[in-house]
């Protein structure tokens, strides 16, 4: 198996549901790849915003600056560059699904910067401490390990091979106009190369690299699979041909959630090897 399976790309995403970056290389952390969705949008409740909300949040992108920071770029705004808040200046609650979360809030002209984007009032926050902010869930997860502003675990892993499966599923069913589709409606952190399409429903640990994971649970898909990542347009697919062929549970279901047993660096090109 480790002599036709690979890391074929590595994506991270600065702030969730923004549009992501794709490094050679990445940092595992406990909580996720270094970098990867500590900040996030909430709206004047506190609660997480995403593209099940504004769509059109995959138009703008977030990408990595000095210490910490990000520089926001977005369809008829000027760049922003956003420093890393202090805070020992206060934290707010905030809400992302079941979990409640201290966070910082990022300058006033990156909140105004999203308002103007979306037409919406939202406020940009920073998680300043993964470590302890915010537990994964415990039917999943062993003592004290965390996850940062990623829907529930700190990686998600796909596969090549299923999503040709999926392409070809789509192609005979009701909107095959919409296929194929590419790999980013999904956003994962890794993509791997080699094997037989839905084998990684069988996994339970894997190694990248230098890097040991082990596989928490299938991951399932809502709205934003069905988001056109490059123009922000909706449609009916996947979420309609994983209906029909991917359903575990009251769940559609396309590729697998995982948390880190160790850290590390992954590159683009590493060995993947399943271990359990």
């Amino acid at each position: 198996m480790t002599a036709t399976h690979e890391l074929v790309s590595l994506h991270l995403y600065p702030v969730k549901s923004l549009a992501g970056a794709s490094p050679r290389t990445a940092v595992v952390e406990p909580w996720g790849l270094r970098g990867d969705r500590r900040w996030m949008l909430v709206d004047a409740s506190g609660q997480v915003v995403t593209q099940r909300e504004h769509a059109r949040m995959a138009l703008a992108t977030a990408a990595p600056a000095a210490e910490g920071g990000i520089r926001l770029e977005g369809p008829g705004a000027e760049p922003l560059e956003v420093p890393v808040p202090d805070p020992g200046r206060g934290t707010v609650r905030v809400r992302i699904w079941r979990d409640e979360v201290e966070a910082v809030p990022a300058q006033e002209a990156a909140s105004a910067w999203f308002g103007e984007l979306l037409g919406a009032e939202v406020r940009l926050v920073h998680m300043d401490a993964p470590g302890s902010r915010r537990p994964i869930d415990p039917r999943y997860a062993r003592p004290g390990e965390t996850v940062s502003f990623a829907d529930g675990f700190p990686l998600l892993l796909t596969t090549t091979a299923s999503l040709d499966a999926l392409n070809s599923l789509v192609a005979q069913g009701d909107f095959p106009e919409q296929g194929p589709l590419p790999m980013d409606r999904f956003r994962p952190s890794v993509v791997v190369a080699g094997g037989t399409a839905w084998e990684e429903d069988g996994w339970r640990r894997v190694r990248i690299g230098e890097v040991v994971l082990r596989v928490a649970k299938p991951c399932g898909r809502c709205v934003i699979t069905t988001t056109d990542q490059r123009t922000g347009e909706r449609g009916k697919e996947p979420l309609r041909t994983l209906a029909l062929h991917r359903r575990i549970g009251d769940r559609l279901v396309f590729g697998q959630n995982l948390v880190p047993e160790n850290g590390g660096t992954l590159r683009v090109g590493d060995p993947f090897t399943v271990l359990e």
